[in-house]
């Protein structure tokens, strides 16, 4: 079955950096878009960044500059890179593959301090 496993999060000051992974595994990797998304508490999930099969990369507004979405196909995982993090960054971030359904994985914390 599909698994999506994210890794990477953890508590960073303002102006940190953190990469976030994400290893699939159950699909063929290599010919899906794969996105991240992030849902702060009590906000709605949103999404944040998408490569595509071909590594097309499209960005939040809100990241744009910041935030690099990177793939490795021999490795079956994508990557988030986020310098410059915000406070406003803290959310849970989740990577996702759509193949008809939508599918998640579990997430992984990330927290920024003032």
């Amino acid at each position: 079955q599909v698994q999506l496993v994210e890794s990477g999060g953890g508590l960073v000051q303002a102006g940190g950096s953190l990469r976030l992974s994400c290893r699939a595994s159950g699909i063929i990797f290599s010919i899906y878009a794969m996105k991240w998304y992030r849902q702060a508490p009590g906000k709605q999930r949103e999404l944040v960044a998408t490569i595509t099969s071909v590594g097309s990369t499209n960005y939040a507004d809100s990241v744009k500059g910041r935030f690099t979405i990177s793939r490795d196909n021999d490795k079956n995982t994508v990557y988030l890179q986020m310098n410059s993090l915000k406070p406003e960054d803290t959310a849970v971030y989740y990577c996702n593959v759509e193949l008809g359904l939508y599918y998640w994985g579990k997430g992984t914390l990330v927290t920024v301090s003032s």
